[in-house]
């Protein structure tokens, strides 16, 4: 069950990362697919700190507004996809708590109000660690195949899209990530 629930954990990174780049390169539904995968998540964050749903509500439009114009700067190498997310949603919530002149403490009840779905810390620590082994395991394996790991599956390209980019034939593409996704299990002892 561990592995299932970090697996899927690791899916739906790739899956934001996959995303991120696309809003980046100017992709309007990489944008859409952001804000489904992340916007009950933001908007907990949001309504926390602003305690008003109307203004969560504004912020968090706000949030992705900045995440359109900065999706370019994110790094996955350096911050979770998630991470960034959420410090961008915080900075403008308490950018609009500051603006309002709001100083206030959020009242208890409206605290026990609010669904909080993030992971626990040592939940994060555990996928950054895992994170960090993926990435040593991938600096491993021979360059074609981490190359069309990578753009597999953190670029979200098909299989044919990375023969036709590397002009190599399709099932040779298919070899390479055969191949690497076995040493890639050996790797993270899941083999």
């Amino acid at each position: 069950m561990h592995e299932a629930s970090s697996a899927a954990r690791s899916e739906n990174r790739a899956l934001l990362v996959s995303a991120i780049h696309l809003a980046a390169s100017g992709d309007a539904a990489g944008l859409r697919r952001v804000y489904d995968l992340t916007s009950a998540k933001l908007f907990g964050i949001c309504l926390r700190i602003c305690a008003d749903r109307e203004a969560a509500e504004d912020v968090l439009q706000d949030v992705y507004v900045k995440v359109w114009r900065r999706a370019a700067s994110f790094d996955d190498t350096r911050a979770s996809p998630i991470s960034w997310l959420a410090m961008i949603a915080r900075n403008a919530a308490v950018d609009w708590r500051r603006a309002e002149h709001r100083y206030d403490a959020i009242p208890d009840e409206a605290m026990a109000g609010i669904a909080d779905d993030a992971p626990l810390a040592d939940a994060l620590m555990e996928g950054d660690q895992e994170r960090r082994r993926l990435l040593v395991c991938l600096e491993d394996l021979p360059s074609e195949q981490s190359g069309a790991i990578r753009s597999a599956f953190l670029q979200g390209l098909t299989y044919q899209q990375l023969a036709e980019r590397s002009d190599t034939p399709l099932g040779t593409v298919k070899s390479w990530i055969r191949r690497g996704m076995l040493r890639l299990k050996d790797c993270l002892g899941h083999g």
